[in-house]
C-alpha cells in the first residue's frame, strides 16, 4: 500500500505507461507495474514470518522467475515464446525440485493414480493454464486482483482448517498473497491508478496454480478435483470460452478480442465497478455449491459445472449476436 504511490509517480516520471488500445477498457494512460507492490508485499511478508517447507521455497523461486519475466514485458515487451519459457521454467522447479503435481484423477472416467510421465505432462498443462487464465481475466479495474483474492482465501481457509502437516503452511502463503493483493487493490478499483500488469498476473496465477494442485493433492474435501475447478469457475470459463470462440473462428486462440466475459457484461450496460462485483459474486457463488455438493462426486461436479457453463455461454452469445445486430 505504502509502495503503489511511489510506483505510480516513477511510471509517470519515467513515461512507463500503457497505452489504451481497441481491446482495452481504459481510455487514458496508466501504469502497469502494480505487481511489483504485489510481489514485494508478497515476498517480504512470507520470507520473514512463512513457513517455507513442503515446497513453498521451490514455490518462492518460481515465482522469482515469473516476475523477472513480467517485469521485462511490461517495461519493454518481450515475445510470447520468451514468456512461455519463463512459465516452464518455473514450473519445472516446483515439478522436479519440490515435487508438487497431480497424482491422481481420484476417480474421474475411472482414472486413479497416474503413471509418472502422465502426472508431470497433466501437472504443467495445469500450471500453465491457470496462470494464463489468471493472466487473461486481468482486463478490468479490480478484476483480477478481486478474483484472486477469492478463490486463494478459498484454498488457504482449507489449508489452515484441514490441519495436515504436509499443507497447512500453504495457508500461511495465501495470508501474504492477499494482503499484497489487498495493499493494490486500494490503488486498482475504478477509476485504477495503475494496472496489476503481467508482473502480477503471471505471480498471482503461478500462485494460485500451485494452491489448487495442492487443495486437490490433500484430498479433504470430496470430489477435490471438480471442486478445485469450481473454486477457478470465472477464470477457467472466461479462457475456454474465448479460446474456443476464436478457433471456431478460424483465428488464433491467442488473438486478442473483445470477447471476453467482462466485456460482454459490459456491453449489456453495467459499469465497470458493477461487472466486478458481479463476476466475483459469480465466482463466490459456484465455490458455495461445489462445497455443499462435494459428496455428488467429481462426474457430477463436472456435468453440473459444464451444464451452467454452456447457459452462461448460451446467455452471453445471445446478448451478444443482439447488440451487434442493433448496432
Amino acid at each position: 500500500m505504502f509502495a503503489i504511490p511511489s510506483i505510480v509517480y516513477v511510471a509517470h516520471l519515467k513515461n512507463i505507461l500503457d497505452q489504451p488500445n481497441k481491446r482495452t477498457v481504459h481510455v487514458s494512460l496508466t501504469p502497469r507495474l502494480g505487481g511489483l507492490g504485489v510481489f514485494a508485499g508478497f515476498m517480504s511478508a512470507l520470507t520473514i514470518f512463512g513457513d517455507l517447507s513442503n515446497g513453498v521455497q521451490q514455490v518462492l523461486a518460481g515465482c522469482i522467475i515469473l516476475f523477472f519475466g513480467g517485469l521485462k514485458d511490461d517495461l519493454v515487451s518481450i515475445s510470447a515464446f520468451k514468456k512461455f519459457f519463463m512459465q516452464v521454467l518455473a514450473t519445472g522447479v516446483v515439478m522436479f525440485i519440490a515435487d508438487i503435481r497431480i497424482t491422481s484423477f481420484q476417480g474421474i472416467f475411472n482414472i486413479h493414480e497416474l503413471p509418472d510421465g502422465l502426472s508431470y505432462g497433466f501437472t504443467f498443462f495445469t500450471i500453465v493454464g491457470i496462470t494464463n487464465a489468471i493472466n487473461l481475466i486481468d482486463g478490468l479495474d479490480g478484476l483480477a486482483g478481486t478474483i484472486v483474492t477469492i478463490v486463494v482465501a478459498t484454498f488457504g481457509f482449507f489449508f489452515w482448517y484441514a490441519h495436515i502437516d504436509a499443507y497447512s503452511n500453504y495457508a500461511g502463503v495465501a495470508v501474504c498473497l492477499i494482503g499484497g493483493l489487498l495493499g493494490f487493490l486500494r490503488y486498482n478499483f475504478y477509476k485504477a491508478r495503475i494496472f496489476m500488469g503481467d508482473t502480477g498476473s503471471l505471480l498471482c496465477g503461478f500462485v494460485v496454480s500451485i494452491m489448487a494442485i495442492q487443495f486437490i493433492e490433500m484430498r479433504y474435501v470430496p470430489s477435490s478435483p471438480a471442486v478445485a475447478l469450481g473454486v477457478l469457475f470465472v477464470p477457467l470459463f472466461d479462457t475456454i470460452r474465448v479460446s474456443l470462440i476464436r478457433v471456431l473462428k478460424g483465428v488464433s486462440p491467442f488473438s486478442p478480442d473483445k470477447n471476453h466475459i467482462h466485456h460482454r457484461i459490459l456491453a449489456m450496460g453495467f459499469s465497470q465497478v458493477a461487472t466486478v462485483l458481479i463476476l466475483a459474486l459469480l465466482n463466490v457463488l459456484v465455490i458455495v455449491f461445489v462445497f455443499n455438493f462435494s459428496h455428488w462426486g467429481n462426474l457430477n461436479l463436472l456435468l453440473c459445472l459444464l451444464g451452467f457453463s454452456v447457459v452462461l455461454s448460451a446467455v452471453l452469445g445471445q446478448y451478444s449476436s443482439k447488440s451487434t445486430t442493433s448496432g
